[in-house]
């Protein structure tokens, strides 16, 4: 089974920067849809962002202009950058591989005023 692994969550002040990523331990990633999602507290797990195989992507209106997703396919690696965060980003984020259904176990991005 493919696992993914998320990394570069945080602490940070607002209009601060974070680089997320999420490593999969196997090629096929390549051939798989990728998404990153949040869930913060008491609400439900949200879409925020996601990359095709053919790297088109598609973005939540609460992130566009101020998030970007890329997949690096030799690296096995999907990345989130993640500029002029707010408070209301605060969340768990969460990388999900559409071909097989996978998820990561999550990783603690928190947004101080």
């Amino acid at each position: 089974q493919v696992q993914l692994v998320e990394s570069g969550g945080g602490l940070v002040q607002a209009g601060g920067s974070l680089r997320l990523s999420c490593a999969a331990s196997g090629n096929i990633f390549r051939l798989s849809g990728m998404e990153w999602y949040r869930q913060a507290p008491g609400k439900q797990r949200e879409l925020v962002a996601g990359i095709r195989s053919d790297s088109m992507t598609n973005y939540a209106d609460s992130v566009k202009g101020r998030f970007t997703i890329s997949r690096d396919n030799a690296r096995n690696t999907m990345y989130l950058q993640m500029n002029n965060l707010k408070p209301e980003d605060t969340a768990v984020y969460y990388c999900h591989a559409r071909l097989w259904n996978g998820w990561g176990q999550g990783t603690q991005v928190t947004v101080s005023s």
